[in-house]
């Protein structure tokens, strides 16, 4: 890699969100103590989307990071303020400008007693950054030119320019531990003609709270508690995450008892749950973004001028209120509210239908034109999409509908197969770097975030020099710059900024779910 220009690296951002749960955290009762694993009982979340892999450099879906989080731990965790903790790494401290030093702790052995130290750090960046793995959360480690095992307990990141949320990008789950043993027997297989990840998503073994136990795909993911954790073990004998993909169906589930928790919960179930006995709404403010993105590679969407027009003939606010419930405020930007660098004088595109058209005429679509909008099925995005078409169709465009499995969904939008998709992405490290380089730069086109193929030079600009600055005004500043463009370049129609919500049987205590949409399991327990 070539070295930048270093600059003294000055604070790492912390996400401040405003955190309101429905229902609130309960102490355990007093004999769960030591005897938590046989006390917590047996939970069953149902779930909308089975999960893509089960291998954390393999995928960066919240499905899929929703049961990993329980069985690989990361070196940092964050809390439900966004805050950083330790986790595998009891502390970190930077030695200088481009120079990164975590202390790991000592006593953590993975599920199948292998050890970890800072040799396996080492190998699970290595992976990540590994050309024939092909992870798509490389672009989170990319800035890493090395990794250097100081002793058995203490690793040094070394970085191409001072980098600030490096910590925060350890908390997320693509930078879970993987033991250096499978990653060794991955590697194997992949020479024998495997495909990378293969050993890893059959039998995944980390140091986390709960062990890996069955996946019956299309079904359910069976995890069970893991007696020796390094920390205090979770509480609950085993976790279940089962696919109902029908909202009306979860709702069910949970009036019957057949799952303890829905998520997501649908807007307009939470009148049926908050009034039915046994039921509640937990309801969590969000980093994410809901959205519409065009495939700029294809015609007629490689013109600016159809994308703000399609932009602008999008009343938001019916979407908002009428398939949200009014969950959630109105987007003009890609950031959140809280997110550092949000810009909150921008200005987005207006609702403005006559503007719509005249922009379509001027770009010789003014009769028209036919196109597919992609969706998976998730009632708010296919309801989104069907909206969507409705007011399309006042500007003269024919949209055609088309629902796909969430995995297929993942997969042919990497590829660039679809024309527009109902989408969306939370900024998981509250930092814009999360927020816009994966999506927006051309170095990420396809299943590392850029699933629009946006290709802008004077953006790229913008979000390399962001990132590789450490004076927060002037990374604020080429931030506020970056969203003004992609406003004016239109790759997405910036829909909304959502709540999160649950719905969740009260015999459920201890659950909370962090801004990012990751379900926090290890205090749960269901009280008899």
């Amino acid at each position: 890699m070539t070295k930048l220009k270093k600059s003294l690296v000055h604070t790492v951002f912390v996400l401040i969100l405003s955190i309101f749960l429905a229902a609130c955290a309960e102490e355990p009762a007093e004999n769960a103590g030591e005897d938590a694993g046989t006390q917590g009982g047996d939970l069953v979340i149902a779930t909308q989307s089975d999960a893509v892999s089960l291998d954390p450099h393999a995928t960066n879906d919240t499905p899929s990071a929703n049961v990993r989080i329980n069985i690989f731990d990361n070196l940092v965790i964050q809390d439900e303020n966004m805050e950083l903790k330790p986790s595998l790494a009891e502390s970190w401290e930077q030695i200088d400008d481009t120079t990164w030093e975590f202390r790991l702790r000592e006593d953590v052995t993975y599920h199948d007693g292998s050890a970890f130290n800072a040799e396996t750090v080492k190998a699970n960046i290595e992976r990540i950054l590994d050309p024939e793995i092909g992870a798509p959360v490389a672009f989170m480690y990319d800035m890493v030119t090395e990794v250097e095992v100081v002793d058995e307990y203490t690793v040094r990141f070394i970085t191409e320019f001072p980098f600030a949320p490096l910590p925060a990008h350890l908390a997320h789950p693509g930078g879970q531990m993987v033991s250096t043993e499978q990653i060794e027997e991955d590697y194997a297989a992949m020479e024998n003609g495997e495909q990378p990840g293969t050993v890893i998503n059959e039998q995944p073994i980390g140091t986390g709270p709960f062990e890996f136990q069955e996946w019956r795909t299309g079904e359910s993911v069976t995890l069970v508690n893991n007696e020796n954790y390094w920390d205090e073990p979770a509480l609950l004998n085993s976790v279940t995450f089962k696919v109902v993909s029908e909202d009306l169906t979860r709702v069910s589930e949970l009036t019957t008892g057949d799952s303890h928790v829905s998520t997501p919960l649908s807007p307009s179930d939470v009148a049926q749950v908050e009034n039915t006995d046994g039921l509640n709404v937990q309801r969590q403010e969000s980093s994410s973004l809901a959205y519409i993105g065009f495939n700029m590679d294809k015609e007629p969407f490689d013109d600016v001028r159809v994308r703000q027009a399609i932009s602008m003939a999008i009343d938001k606010e019916e979407i908002i209120n009428g398939i949200y419930d009014g969950v959630g405020i109105p987007a003009k930007g890609p950031l959140a509210p809280g997110i550092f660098g949000h810009d909150e004088n921008l200005d987005g595109l207006e609702y403005n239908v006559e503007e719509a058209k005249a922009l379509l005429e001027e770009a010789g679509y003014g009769d028209g034109f036919s196109a597919t909008i992609w969706t998976n099925d998730d009632r708010q995005r296919m309801d989104t999409a069907t909206n969507v078409q409705s007011q399309l169709a006042e500007i003269g465009i024919d949209l055609k509908v088309e629902v796909l499995e969430w995995g297929a969904m993942l997969e042919l939008t990497a590829q660039g197969e679809h024309e527009m998709m109902v989408f969306g992405w939370t900024t998981v490290t509250g930092d814009a770097d999360n927020g816009m380089y994966p999506l927006f730069h051309s170095d990420n086109l396809g299943a590392p975030g850029n699933r629009t193929f946006t290709v802008d030079e004077e953006l790229d600009n913008y979000l390399d020099q962001a990132r590789q600055t450490a004076d927060p005004e002037e990374r604020l500043e080429l931030y506020s710059q970056a969203q003004e463009k992609l406003v004016e370049i239109a790759p997405f129609v910036y829909l909304l900024h959502q709540e999160y919500l649950l719905g969740v049987r009260d015999e459920v205590k201890g659950l909370s779910q962090l801004p990012t949409q990751l379900l926090q399991l290890k205090e749960v327990y269901i009280e008899e």
